[in-house]
């Protein structure tokens, strides 16, 4: 390290800090640090412009130290400003910030990624899963939902079909993801149609009762999922199941349909069958064929090629699966499903094994794994 060289610059490094904005005493500290900065890296990467590197190090530390300063001096302008002390009410404000979040300014997708990163604390990468799109181009539309909003005042607060589809995709992620969110999302829908009359709050509820009383039996004491089909139905909690048919109920009969509703009498209908070969998969068939009417969603269509394989044979099934892109989410598994139903179990070991490396999540990917490895050693038998 040549110290010579280092003390000659040092007053024309500190020149360049002044002629620039800074005053003297937070320039001097700044090439104090930049000078110290360099003792420590130039012996292993000296820098071709040496007063150019001080002149830019020096100038970032006196940014940073600048908005220290200011940072600190805006904190205890706070602290002169705050409330006295005393007890804070006991509200509970989570769902206002869902309603804030869906503001009017952003489309409804955006709001929805927008909450869900903001005050569901899902990842980018989870809140693209629920989009089915790539993860770069979800943190693009969040970055983009978070400028929009930038200094914006919350007083118009977004609506109820939003708020909908957040909770909805808050409480999938809780349901069959990595964080549990499943029991958050039911509280604050029940918090919901307590505050608003809407027939799809309703049938989102029940949707999300439903579900979450057959949570218990998803998983094997290992850890592992348990098929719907191979579930302990016992396990099931029927007190759940009963509420969220009774307010299903009390939805379908004000004849509004809505894609919560439907989705609920589909799993309603699961929940009524004894077991699962009682379960009335025809029925199911004419739900999934309201709620493609009402939401046209390829999702919907393939949970579609599922019941009609039940219904009218796994060739049905495979038949409407064929209608569809092989790029979607879970494709892949339900074909492997289906082809086992239909015998050919070298096919369907095969697409298990494809559609593990697939699975948006582990439990998921090793169970699709063990459903391969179950059918070859059948085969080798």
């Amino acid at each position: 390290m040549n110290e010579a060289l280092l003390r000659s610059l040092t007053p024309s490094v500190l020149a360049v800090l002044v002629r620039r904005g800074a005053d003297f005493a937070a320039a001097e500290d700044a090439v104090q640090d930049a000078l110290v900065e360099a003792v420590r890296v130039w012996p292993d990467d000296p820098p071709r412009d040496a007063k150019g590197w001080l002149v830019t190090v020096a100038w970032r530390r006196f940014l940073d130290a600048t908005r220290a300063d200011t940072a600190r001096r805006r904190r205890e302008d706070r602290v002169d400003e705050e409330p006295t002390p005393g007890p804070t009410p006991a509200t509970d404000d989570t769902l206002q910030l869902y309603f804030l979040c869906a503001h009017p300014s952003l489309t409804p997708s955006s709001a929805v990624a927008l909450t869900l990163r903001a005050v569901g604390g899902l990842t980018t990468r989870q809140i693209a899963q629920a989009y089915l799109v790539p993860e770069a181009t979800m943190a693009q539309r969040i970055s983009r939902a978070k400028r929009t909003v930038s200094g914006i005042r919350f007083d118009q607060p977004g609506d109820v079909a939003t708020v909908l589809r957040v909770l909805y995709l808050v409480f999938n992620e809780g349901y069959s993801g990595d964080i549990d969110l499943s029991a958050e999302a039911i509280r604050l829908t029940r918090q919901l149609a307590a505050r608003v009359d809407h027939p799809e709050v309703a049938g989102l509820l029940a949707l999300m009762l439903l579900h979450h009383a057959r949570r218990s039996a998803r998983t094997a004491p290992d850890g592992s999922l348990v098929a719907l089909a191979e579930q302990d139905r016992g396990r099931w909690d029927t007190e759940s199941i009963a509420e969220g048919v009774a307010v299903l109920q009390a939805a379908l009969s004000r004849d509004r349909l809505g894609e919560f509703q439907a989705q609920a009498a589909v799993a309603a209908l699961h929940a009524d069958a004894p077991t699962a070969e009682e379960t009335d998969w025809v029925q199911i068939v004419e739900w999934y064929d309201e709620l493609a009417r009402l939401t046209d969603s390829p999702v919907v269509r393939l949970n579609r090629a599922v019941a009609v394989g039940e219904a009218d044979g796994p060739r049905a099934g495979l038949a409407a699966l064929a209608a569809l892109e092989d790029t979607l989410p879970r494709h892949t598994a339900v074909a492997a499903y289906l082809h086992e139903r239909d015998g050919d179990l070298t096919t369907a070991a095969r697409l298990y094994a494809e559609a593990a490396l697939k699975a948006p999540n582990l439990a998921e990917r090793d169970h699709l794994t063990r459903q391969a490895a179950r059918l070859n050693a059948r085969r080798s038998r």
